[in-house]
């Protein structure tokens, strides 16, 4: 096989990288490329897997007359960015890292839940001994509603139930999910957030949920929740957003996904004090790069069998 590990240098560890793939028997007698600078339009021919987020590169594979391209796999969870489309007309398989992220991410929510509810945010800002002006609450008992029931909202409500026991899922068609006490589906889901206390954002960015936090869903609310946002910027309306902060539709904000992204210096949000901003990195952590390959790797050995993987595969149809 000829693989192409075309790996963010921000989120990867490329030695890391090289060194794991060095130690495992699945990639032996494989040939490995790391950087596609180096690579001509012949090698560009000969690819059999791109391991990477790069849909430049993957365009570009895929233009070759005879390309070999098989198998893609995405270092993410999302794969809105892909040429799905594209993926999907020529038979490749796409899969994602899935799952990885569920405990970084649900740790992460649940941390930005404690900021704002106990005013550690605001303690932060303040920097001297002076009580704040901003009355701590607590989560027990809250009603908190999670878009998006997979991985990530499954864990997080797992998370929730040591403080509350009304935690509810919303995904496309209401269907039962673990560890909520009740589901609906986002056509009723306007509603049923509407007297939510805490608003949790995990769902992948659809022709569906593409501005779907807008105007009209913050004009519904009645309790003035904290919004947090993990799952994808452009599900939200950056600037109706903001109005809703400043309208006190929204207690806060914790957001580590933005549209655009990165976010702009100028942007009304960074001087917002009841708003907390993450890089979109509430996914990462220490052992991140050595999982994804790991991953990687089990499906490889799969692949080299019979052309299939045994783990998230993505489905082009639906986008995730």
């Amino acid at each position: 096989m000829n693989i192409l590990i075309a790996a963010p240098s921000d989120n990867f560890d490329i030695s890391k990288i090289k060194q794991l793939i060095n130690h495992d028997v699945n990639f032996y007698n494989d040939q490995i490329y790391y950087s596609n600078d180096l690579l001509t339009a012949k090698d560009l021919k000969i690819i059999d897997i791109v391991v990477g987020n790069d849909q430049n590169l993957v365009d570009t594979i895929l233009a070759q007359p005879t390309s070999q391209l098989r198998w893609v796999q995405a270092l993410s969870a999302e794969i809105d960015y892909l040429p799905l489309q594209k993926l999907r007309q020529k038979n490749i398989l796409l899969t994602t890292l899935k799952g990885l992220h569920a405990e970084p991410i649900a740790e992460t929510i649940l941390g930005m839940i404690l900021s704002n509810y106990r005013a550690l945010n605001f303690a932060v800002q303040n920097q001297k001994w002076q009580k704040p002006q901003h009355v701590s609450k607590m989560i027990k008992n809250k009603k908190v509603v999670i878009f998006g029931t997979g991985n990530i909202g499954s864990r997080t409500a797992q998370l929730l139930q040591v403080f509350t026991d009304q935690i509810i899922g919303i995904n496309h068609n209401g269907h039962p999910a673990t560890n909520f006490s009740q589901t609906f589906s986002t056509d009723t889901s306007t509603k049923i957030a509407s007297t939510a206390d805490i608003i949790i954002n995990t769902m992948p960015l659809t022709s569906i949920t593409k501005n779907f936090f807008n105007a009209k869903f913050f004009n519904q609310l009645k309790q003035q929740p904290l919004f947090i946002s993990v799952g994808r910027g452009p599900s939200t309306n950056t600037q109706d957003l903001i109005t809703a902060l400043k309208q006190h539709q929204l207690s806060g904000a914790a957001l580590d996904v933005t549209d655009p992204e990165p976010l702009p210096n100028d942007n009304p949000l960074w001087a917002m004090g009841n708003v907390l901003i993450t890089p979109h990195i509430s996914g990462i952590y220490s052992e991140y790069t050595e999982e994804a390959i790991h991953l990687f790797s089990k499906n490889l050995q799969q692949f080299k069998k019979n052309g299939t993987v045994l783990i998230n595969q993505a489905d082009l149809n639906k986008g995730y």
